[in-house]
């Protein structure tokens, strides 16, 4: 039995979840999210929780498992409090701006790099050089964030470029002069 999967999702207040079949979808006061379970699973709500069970003891739905489980808990869980990332700017002259929903950056390049925000997630910029990406799909916040942080990967050598909030960079010694 999978660990995760045979774990219980409670429902919190405020949430409303519907199940039709395979697709469960979660309502709350951030939005709503639909979560489809793959036919090797079966969904069922009971008092305030809901389960996710195996049909069959296979590896396909052993597998499955513990993945559905936390997709449909993530969903939940997203409408309810939502996700968030953050991430920093390091180096001279790099900054970042919101213009509308456009994350306008700066990043050495010749040119500027504008991010559209899509719709359910929302960018912020604090005092240029740190961005915060939240909404209500871990997913979505997840991949807008990595999309930010690839426009410039921050190099080994000074730190320079976008990372994650606590994020160590690896550093290597330059070069070293004649002696």
């Amino acid at each position: 039995m999978s660990r995760i999967g045979k774990l219980p999702i409670e429902i919190p207040a405020g949430v409303e979840v519907t199940i039709n079949g395979n697709t469960v979808t979660a309502k709350g006061p951030l939005g709503t999210e639909t979560v489809t379970v793959r036919p090797e699973l079966s969904v069922e709500q009971a008092d305030n929780h809901v389960y996710v069970k195996r049909n069959a003891d296979d590896r396909k739905s052993r597998s499955l498992h513990g993945l559905s489980r936390t997709l449909v808990a993530n969903a939940i869980n997203g409408v309810k409090n939502g996700f968030e990332k953050k991430l920093e700017i390091v180096g001279v002259g790099y900054r970042a701006a919101m213009q509308g929903t456009t994350l306008n950056l700066a990043l050495g390049y010749s040119h500027p790099i504008n991010i559209e925000a899509p719709e359910g997630i929302k960018i912020e910029v604090e005092a240029n050089t740190k961005i915060k990406i939240s909404g209500h799909n871990k997913q979505m916040v997840g991949d807008i964030a990595a999309l930010v942080r690839s426009k410039r990967p921050p190099e080994v050598y000074k730190g320079k470029g976008v990372k994650y909030e606590g994020e160590h960079i690896r550093r290597k010694a330059g070069k070293t002069g004649k002696k």
